[in-house]
């Protein structure tokens, strides 16, 4: 069985991308034109990965919560690519703090920076982090959902990795309401490798944490929501995160 859910895992994943190029060139057209058919290009590939991954490895997704459509600042867990392709597929108008490196992917950079994603270099996330805020003051950057993960990278179930000031200092500076998000999506998808599980992989949009308060208080409620959360989230899928490893 496992070397046949290997098998099913390698032509799903081979499936995600390679249709990841031929949506990328069909929306091209659009997408040059209007931020509108870059949005729309990027969550009809979203679909496709979920309705694939359903029948194709048997992994279900869902979406719990209350997705923001304001103008919010989402911070998020981040486990695997599925965590940000369910929260894209649910928020009106996602863009992501993404790694500069990351421009140069073929139709990720592309389409990242048409939707309004924002290149962060590697150890200068507070330059990054100061001239977005200058940008979003002056109405340049495009509206819609800042996705942040306050840890910087993906972080496999069970690890704990401490939580970064950046979240922190966009909250504050910014003046908008957060809304946290938890999720198990590594126990079934994982930061690297070609397996996918079967399962039921879930995000969940928690309350939102109301603008306003001092940075600190912030970052340590944030911190323990969302860690309390997603810790729940994968005992509900059978991986207790205390006594991995």
């Amino acid at each position: 069985m496992g070397a046949i859910q290997w098998l099913r895992s390698l032509v799903f994943v081979t499936n995600i991308y390679a249709m990841m190029v031929i949506m990328g060139i069909l929306f091209l057209p659009w997408a040059i034109f209007s931020r509108t058919g870059a949005l729309t290009a990027c969550k009809t590939w979203c679909w496709w990965v979920r309705w694939t991954a359903r029948w194709m490895v048997g992994l279900r997704t869902e979406v719990r919560g209350t997705p923001p459509r304001d103008e919010v600042l989402v911070v998020a867990k981040h486990q695997s690519f599925l965590d940000i392709i369910l929260i894209f597929a649910s928020v009106p108008a996602g863009k992501f703090i993404m790694k500069r490196e990351l421009m140069w992917a073929p139709v990720i950079g592309q389409y990242g920076l048409r939707i309004g994603c924002v290149p962060v270099n590697r150890g200068k996330r507070s330059l990054a982090i100061k001239k977005m805020v200058e940008d979003v003051a002056r109405g340049t950057q495009q509206p819609g959902q800042l996705i942040i993960y306050p840890q910087g990278t993906r972080i496999a179930p069970g690890v704990k990795a401490p939580y970064k000031i950046g979240s922190g200092v966009l909250y504050e500076e910014l003046g908008q309401d957060c809304v946290p998000v938890a999720t198990n999506v590594g126990v079934f998808w994982a930061r690297k490798g070609i397996l996918r599980k079967p399962g039921l992989a879930v995000v969940e949009f928690l309350p939102r944490i109301a603008s306003g308060k001092p940075k600190e208080v912030f970052m340590t409620e944030l911190e323990d929501r969302v860690e309390t959360e997603s810790n729940r989230l994968m005992r509900e899928a059978g991986f207790d995160p205390e006594t991995a490893g």
